[in-house]
């Protein structure tokens, strides 16, 4: 159940930071550490729902980017990079990208709450 909050805490935070853009891009990071730190789990499962909840996030808003304007933008990027034009590979690149960030600051925040409490 905690996995879950934790999951949707993410995913909800990251997708509203990404939407409303009330902070910088890495806003998500330091929204991904207070429900690391909040939300109390094993690492593991802190890790998991950090990467996935923003995986999906960033994913799903870049793919929803890529879409409106019919992937105009994403292939000519991706023939910058060496992904061979392909589209769907930057769009999984990106989710991969923002999910390692979130995963990584939920486990600090989970860190930084386990040091804590034991002072």
């Amino acid at each position: 159940m905690k996995f879950t909050i934790a999951l949707l805490l993410t995913f909800v935070t990251g997708l509203g930071l990404g939407t409303l853009g009330l902070l910088p891009w890495w806003g998500f990071v330091v929204a991904s550490a207070l429900v690391g730190a909040t939300v109390q789990q094993t690492a593991t499962k802190t890790f998991a729902a950090g990467f996935l909840g923003m995986f999906m996030a960033w994913g799903g808003l870049a793919w929803w980017i890529d879409w409106q304007n019919q992937s105009l933008l994403s292939q000519k990027i991706a023939l910058v990079f060496p992904l061979g034009g392909s589209a769907a590979a930057l769009l999984f690149i990106t989710g991969l990208l923002g999910g390692l960030l979130s995963g990584m600051a939920a486990l600090c925040g989970h860190y930084a709450r386990a040091r804590v409490s034991h002072k």
